[in-house]
């Protein structure tokens, strides 16, 4: 009998997972439709609410958005507005800061994230998967050149985690990638590269 629950459970439990992630993202992108005026909403011209189409339209923006800057006048105007941001004082660190999480993350292109590394944490006999940033350049005159900045995410949630300076002795490079490295933790360690049998 507990066989089976237990085969139940690993059949039910993945694919009720994947429908609850899947209706909070298509429930989150449905709301750029509070965007528009009440007479042009789903409700008023059809009569009733039309579950997805707020996450096609907004999937339909992101892609002509892509479409637009990737010629010469999109990426005119791009420049243009990150020009404007870069003149607002709070608004600039923000969006500078995550500009390059988010082109390292979807581009491969930034230099948020430069290596991964094993670092000691959270105690001496631990290890973490740790991401190389940069070194603020008033915390490297104190520090000097022994010390790496690391970036240490949470699980699963890579948006979340620790900003340490750990010496580079202390720190072992890993040979893959940033994205290899933010799969294993999104899935806790389950999906990983390694296809070895069990007890190897």
């Amino acid at each position: 009998m507990k066989k089976y629950f237990i085969t139940g459970l690993l059949i039910w439990v993945p694919l009720a997972a994947t429908i609850w992630v899947l209706n909070l993202l298509v429930g989150t992108l449905d709301q750029s439709l509070l965007l528009l005026p009440v007479k042009y909403r789903p409700e008023a011209l059809f009569g009733m609410r039309i579950p997805g189409l707020g996450a096609i339209v907004t999937l339909l923006i992101i892609l002509l958005t892509g479409v637009l800057a990737a010629n010469y006048f999109g990426r005119q105007l791009l420049a243009l507005w990150e020009n404007i941001l870069a003149r607002i004082p709070v608004v600039k660190s923000i969006y500078t800061s995550i500009k390059q999480v988010s082109d390292t993350l979807f581009s491969g292109s930034g230099e948020a994230f430069r290596k991964v590394l094993l670092v000691r944490y959270p105690h001496p006999e631990a290890w973490s998967i740790a991401f190389q940033t940069n070194v603020p350049s008033s915390v490297a005159e104190k520090l000097g050149p022994d010390y790496v900045a690391v970036f240490i995410p949470t699980t699963p949630s890579p948006v979340n985690g620790f900003y340490f300076f750990v010496k580079k002795s202390e720190a072992i490079e890993l040979n893959i990638k940033v994205d290899q490295a933010l799969k294993f933790i999104i899935s806790m360690g389950v999906a990983t590269q390694d296809k070895h049998p069990r007890g190897q």
